[in-house]
């Protein structure tokens, strides 16, 4: 008698990413594993009087979602705050602001998400922000998280209206009459901000450090369920494994707390984030939250790093001049060298490292790195990350697949793809360097693993727009490459790559006997889908580790 199910899902179309048995019509589970995926009769042999039943109604079923490259703190309490997406003009951003103001009279600070550089004609000031809302604090983040706008009375109570001294790449824009025009650009320099407000305990994870004083049992309980929430969000998504791009102690204690409550929707794996200030013995830390949290459900071992900023605020690091600059070429975290330090010591540790690298100056520096850590070291399965790669050069192209270096790249991100505007990126970059900007086809076709991700709350978590967006992505201009993925690339992307980023391939990516039970049941055959039509598929079921984390 073959064993009894806990579960079966029924009159699907799978997709099971397995090249050995690409496709099946139904999936036996139990004890949060694969038992059976075949055809609906050999299957079904395995039901019993207790199997719970999910008919798939003809809708595309694939490997559960796993998100390479998210914040799932800071986006989960960004939920709550107002979506300033697709707002243009001083009148819609007043018409947005006020009544959201309204709606929360007791809010300490006000804060707004999701801004286009070019909301305003015009660069946004503190005095556009105070003739909106001059009496209450109110800031508002770049859709990117790397510039935040601040009304007067924000920059006051925070104590930057009169400037502050920063490190590297971070800046409070100053204006003419020597005090803060509102514009903060980088983490350094609108923190304070949000310290100020208590809005920094999501923001931890960025600095590597962690919550003094520890927070109140009240505090605790209510981190975990803002942290419940994302998870929620991410479930509804399809996710059911999440690389969170920031971290620290506190966030793995939050989410063991939810593992032990039941609650812990989303296999999730927390990196240490290391700063440019700190001294490589902090990274004892990082091999301290590897020891401790090596489970499938929670795990750490990966250091992140942030070697520049972004192209927008010009904080990206690039090989040569700005197009749109001459004579900048922004100004880098680390110097090559401090980061080769860091990159031979985490290395040295046996710990995973992920950078953030959006400039093609930004990227050829962490290879760097990356190269010094294998003369040091010796080559092994390091699978270090390169994260962004928005522009890079042709001699860097091959070195990815040279040092076993995943490309870590986000669907949404090009101008143009979804939900960021052409300008000023395009003219930032400038034409020369378009053909090797967001080169997810060239990195492939040149050996790189390419895995996917959105880097919620940056983009919509979404991974099916994510699959849509690499679908349709169109060129620049004539002559371009086309840098589009299929259908079944797109997906590999957010699955077979994501297993493959985290040394998880031999469990999870795909579905086959043995394999951890994590999948999605989708609204529709995906596959007979039109990718114009792609965002109308929706997740209707989310199955991780056997159990339902998600029921449309």
């Amino acid at each position: 008698m073959p064993p009894s199910a806990d579960l079966i899902v029924e009159n699907a179309s799978i997709l099971t990413m397995d090249p050995d048995t690409p496709r099946a019509e139904a999936i036996a589970i139990k004890g949060g594993d694969i038992i059976a995926i075949a055809d609906r009769a050999t299957v079904l042999e395995h039901k019993g009087p207790s199997t719970r039943v999910i008919d798939a109604g003809g809708g595309s079923v694939l490997p559960g979602f796993i998100e390479a490259h998210m914040h799932l703190f800071g986006g989960a309490a960004e939920l709550d705050n107002l979506h300033l997406a697709g707002v243009h003009g001083f009148d819609a951003l007043r018409d947005a602001i006020r009544p959201y103001a309204l709606a929360r009279p007791n809010a300490r600070l006000l804060l707004g998400a999701g801004v286009d550089y070019a909301i305003l004609s015009e660069p946004v000031t503190r005095h556009h922000l105070d003739c909106i809302i001059p009496d209450r604090p109110f800031a508002m983040s770049a859709s990117d998280h790397h510039t935040m706008w601040a009304n007067t009375m924000a920059l006051e109570q925070a104590g930057i209206l009169h400037g502050r001294q920063l490190g590297p790449g971070n800046e409070i824009v100053m204006g003419g009459d020597g005090l803060a025009a509102g514009e903060l650009r980088e983490g350094e320099a609108f923190g304070p901000i949000l310290e100020v407000f208590g809005q920094n305990r999501v923001r931890l994870g960025l600095t590597g450090g962690e919550p003094v004083p520890y927070p109140s049992a009240e505090e605790l309980a209510a981190d975990r369920d803002l942290m419940h929430r994302g998870l929620q969000w991410c479930a509804q998504h399809g996710i059911t494994s999440i690389q969170n791009m920031d971290g620290n102690l506190y966030q793995l204690e939050l989410l063991a707390g939810l593992e032990a409550e039941g609650r812990l929707l989303c296999r999730a794996k927390i990196p240490f984030h290391f700063k440019n200030f700190m001294k490589l013995d902090i990274l004892e830390k990082a091999s301290r939250m590897a020891a401790a949290y090596n489970s499938e459900w929670l795990s750490s071992g990966m250091v992140k790093v942030f070697y520049d900023g972004v192209l927008d605020s010009w904080t990206a690091v690039m090989v040569d001049d700005y197009a749109d600059r001459p004579g900048w070429r922004g100004e880098p975290l680390f110097t090559p060298e401090h980061f080769a330090q860091v990159a031979v010591e985490a290395d040295r540790r046996g710990l995973q490292i992920a950078v953030h690298s959006i400039g093609d100056g930004a990227v050829r520096a962490v290879l760097d790195g990356y190269e010094a850590a294998q003369r040091k070291n010796g080559r092994r399965d390091s699978r270090h990350r390169v994260e962004h790669i928005e522009v890079t050069t042709p001699s860097d192209v091959p070195r990815f697949a040279e040092l076993g270096v995943i490309a870590s790249m986000q669907p949404p991100h090009p101008p143009g793809a979804m939900n960021f505007p052409l300008e000023p990126t395009i003219s930032r970059i400038g034409r020369e360097k378009w053909p090797l900007s967001y080169a997810w086809r060239t990195l492939k076709n040149a050996g790189a693993r390419v895995v996917f991700a959105s880097d919620w709350p940056v983009s919509p978590v979404d991974p099916i727009l994510g699959i849509q967006a690499a679908m349709m992505r169109k060129p620049w201009a004539d002559g371009l490459p086309d840098q589009s993925f299929s259908l079944q690339e797109s997906i590999a992307g957010y699955t077979v790559e994501g297993a493959y980023s985290e040394f998880m391939e031999h469990r999870k990516g795909r579905l086959k006997p043995g394999y951890m039970a994590d999948l999605v049941v989708l609204s529709a055959d995906i596959e007979s889908t039109t990718p114009e039509a792609l965002h109308t598929v929706r997740p209707v079921t989310t199955i991780c580790g056997g159990k339902v984390t998600y029921q449309a």
